[in-house]
């Protein structure tokens, strides 16, 4: 008898016992035991029983089958070991104790709550909608993964985002396909995509639009007329945002809060859903204006791109050298992506889990008595109120893009970096000794306690 027990994503806690035979793992309605998450393949490994052993064998899967940290194509598990499909963990004891003839399954503790509380807040067809989203979140991972190889964080933090109704901030390198990142998610979820190339001589009009004098051939009456900017579209790329004054980058600010541009005292809503996704280049300084604190705190994520690993770097150099023609397929559609912003409004979360937020927002204040000393050492200024509202909006988007009814801390601590990265703002000392924004986030995410089972 054996007993694989899942350790992360949204089936954490689920255990299955099972007493030999071949047991497919996946996505996939057919498999035997069904892992709902984006980065699973639909078939993507399998364990096998023979001749007294078991075995784990990776299905030619997108994301991979790791044992101990190691990829595997197929490799015997002699003992208790943790094993990776794509980015669950799991746990394999293959000489469980148990008395089951047949695979069963645990359900996880208080799920069923949550399901009614769900149900009761959002209604079945909802509920049946959140389901399936892992389905639609991994058709949406192999059309990106088309054109884009690897980056599957950034593209799970874009889409939380967008799943949120939130505004993100890329930083990243040159030739790190920020730009083709976003233009291949818009022809994916099928939405009208603008870009605009932030220069120091860029207008507040050349981004919202201006007002045109007409005269009317056959009366000579004037009028004005306005022509609409790029920035009436669904997913406006603000291209290195930071090469543009203030004045013109302050052109995002009424749009990216109310949805919104007024001009002329006349307001013009913009076509929803709207998204803001602005790229900055981290090397090039000389020439740039930084963005004031009241823009970066109206951006809910702002997400890294790094270099790609080795084998992903083969890769694309593969792929972007030789002819290749790509159609991709559209998974969702702007109605869709409404829809699914109102399910994740609606979907109800615990009391624990907005403590836990409020409170890891509230330690990043130097000025707050529970902050760690680190904090107070080399923290300036810490996050406002919006972090939080975001880091709990975030994990509802999260857990549903998953297809999960209950939102955990778990989810809460995977946003806390693109979360809070650009509302920590260290002080010189911190600067003096190379310690940015991440290393504190990381401390912090140790030091401060998840609530206990008095607070739920």
């Amino acid at each position: 008898m054996a007993k694989l027990e899942i350790l992360e994503g949204p089936d954490a806690g689920r255990k299955y016992e099972v007493e030999g035979g071949r047991l497919i793992i996946g996505r996939g309605d057919e498999c035997d035991i069904r892992l709902n998450q984006g980065s699973i393949s639909r078939q993507h490994a399998v364990l096998d029983y023979i001749n007294g052993s078991w075995y784990v064998e990776d299905l030619g899967s997108q994301n991979g089958v790791f044992i101990e940290g190691e990829k595997v194509d197929r490799a015997e598990v002699p003992a208790s070991i943790n094993i990776q499909f794509g980015t669950i963990m799991t746990a394999f004891d293959p000489d469980f104790g148990g008395d089951t003839m047949s695979l069963t399954m645990d359900s996880v503790d208080g799920e069923d709550e949550f399901a009614e509380e769900a149900e009761e807040s959002i209604g079945a067809e909802a509920i049946s909608a959140i389901r399936d989203m892992g389905r639609v979140y991994g058709m949406i991972e192999e059309e990106f993964g088309q054109v884009i190889i690897g980056q599957r964080a950034v593209l799970e933090e874009l889409l939380v985002a967008i799943a949120a109704g939130g505004h993100v901030l890329m930083i990243g390198l040159p030739g790190l396909a920020k730009t083709l990142m976003v233009s291949t998610l818009a022809e994916v979820l099928r939405l009208k995509f603008k870009r605009i190339q932030f220069t120091p001589d860029l207008m507040p009009s050349d981004i919202i639009g201006t007002d045109v004098l007409e005269i009317d051939e056959q009366t000579s009456q004037k009028t004005f007329r306005f022509i609409r900017g790029p920035i009436f579209t669904n997913l406006l790329l603000a291209d290195e945002i930071n090469r543009t004054p203030p004045k013109t980058q302050a052109a995002l600010l009424e749009a990216m809060q109310e949805r919104q541009v007024t001009v002329a005292n006349h307001v013009f809503p913009l076509p929803p859903p709207f998204f803001v996704l602005a790229t900055q280049n981290p090397l090039e300084q000389e020439g740039t204006y930084p963005l004031p604190e009241a823009q970066l705190d109206r951006f809910m994520f702002n997400i890294i791109v790094d270099y790609p690993n080795a084998d992903e770097e083969e890769r694309i150099v593969a792929a972007t050298t030789k002819k290749q023609s790509i159609e991709l397929k559209q998974v969702l559609a702007a109605s869709d992506l409404i829809a699914l912003q109102n399910t994740v409004r609606e979907l109800p979360v615990s009391e624990h889990v907005i403590k836990y937020a409020t409170r890891l927002v509230r330690m990043t204040r130097p000025t707050c008595e529970e902050s760690p000393q680190f904090i107070k050492d080399y923290v300036h200024c810490g996050a406002g109120p919006r972090a939080a509202q975001f880091l709990v909006l975030g994990g509802k988007a999260r857990a549903v893009l998953h297809g999960n009814l209950n939102v955990s801390c778990d989810d809460i601590k995977a946003l806390a970096r693109p979360v809070l990265r650009h509302r920590l703002f260290t002080n010189f000392t911190a600067d003096s000794e190379g310690i940015g924004p991440d290393d504190l986030i990381e401390q912090l995410l140790e030091a401060a306690p998840e609530p206990d089972q008095s607070e739920y």
